[in-house]
């Protein structure tokens, strides 16, 4: 499995980018909470661009995680909401985000001490 060229560690690869990716991880757990629409998912990700959130959306459409509904009202009105498959990926991605929490310090203790001795081994 650690041969990239195995057809297995290229899928997994593949999909590990795109829902390790950030804005995924915001998106999939701003729709956890439920159906939004694309204004009310950019005003709960203040960061993300309107291209990326687009893009994002986008592929997880693709990739069967998001649905998209159209409603033919004036204006036009546009919801996305987390599939079946996207409501599992939920359980790992709230983990991976605790886990985040509980852990951002000690990984900004360990950047301090890294860089501290990194900037002794270039004065010596």
């Amino acid at each position: 499995m650690k041969d990239p060229s195995n057809p297995v560690c290229r899928t997994i690869s593949t999909l590990l980018s795109r829902i390790g990716d950030k804005w995924t991880v915001l998106v999939v757990t701003e729709l956890g909470a439920g159906s939004k629409r694309f204004n009310e998912l950019r005003r709960q990700i203040p960061s993300v661009s309107q291209r990326m959130l687009t893009l994002t959306l986008r592929n997880l459409e693709r990739d069967g995680l998001v649905s998209r509904t159209l409603t033919p009202t004036i204006p036009p009105r546009v919801d996305y909401e987390l599939t079946e498959l996207g409501q599992s990926l939920l359980k790992p991605v709230n983990a991976l985000a605790h886990w985040a929490l509980e852990n951002v310090e000690t990984i900004h203790a360990a950047h301090s001490r890294f860089d501290a001795e990194q900037d002794k081994a270039q004065a010596a």
